[in-house]
């Protein structure tokens, strides 16, 4: 791929990620016009509104994956592993901040990768769980969602918070909380 369309997809699907995060029935001219590339060219690279919004999926479970990779769940301390897991999906979340959980059921393969990413994660919070890191008591779903929700909440309510300091707040919240001990 020449390297002006190389630029100019990564700014459609950037463009779609954050259109589509605020209205899922944003139009694909709306996203070319948007992108400041001509419809035709969106048109061309993608045949249907669906085929773009699979792209975005993608092209944010790529980003994910490298993520889990790089955080090294299952190898490095706890602490370790979180922080960087956090510091590492909070850009990927401000970067493609469309919810793939809810609008990815259209795309089976996309649903599968995000189910296998996910399961990882529940697999690193299991570990932490039997390090003895969380509560005894905690049920795995009430762990995983407090961990997405302050994830999601640093990265798109305090957008100016840096990633490593975003990955400080959220691993003390989430291991120490807020009482005291």
């Amino acid at each position: 791929m020449r390297a002006d369309a190389a630029r100019n997809l990564a700014v459609v699907l950037r463009t779609g990620a954050r259109l589509l995060a605020e209205d899922p029935g944003t139009s694909m001219s709306a996203i070319a016009s948007a992108a400041g590339v001509d419809r035709t060219t969106v048109h061309r690279r993608f045949a249907t509104r669906e085929a773009l919004l699979s792209a975005v999926f993608h092209a944010k479970l790529d980003s994910a994956e490298r993520v889990l990779d790089e955080a090294r769940l299952m190898e490095a301390p706890v602490p370790v592993a979180l922080h960087r897991y956090v510091e590492g999906i909070v850009p990927v979340s401000r970067e493609w901040p469309v919810d793939t959980r809810r609008m990815m059921r259209q795309d089976p393969d996309a649903d599968r990768r995000r189910a296998v990413q996910s399961a990882r994660l529940d697999a690193f919070l299991r570990r932490a769980a039997d390090e003895g890191y969380l509560r005894p008591d905690a049920s795995p779903e009430w762990v995983r969602a407090v961990l997405d929700q302050l994830v999601d909440t640093v990265a798109h309510r305090f957008p100016d918070v840096e990633p490593p300091r975003a990955a400080d707040l959220v691993v003390d919240t989430f291991l120490n909380g807020f009482g005291r001990s």
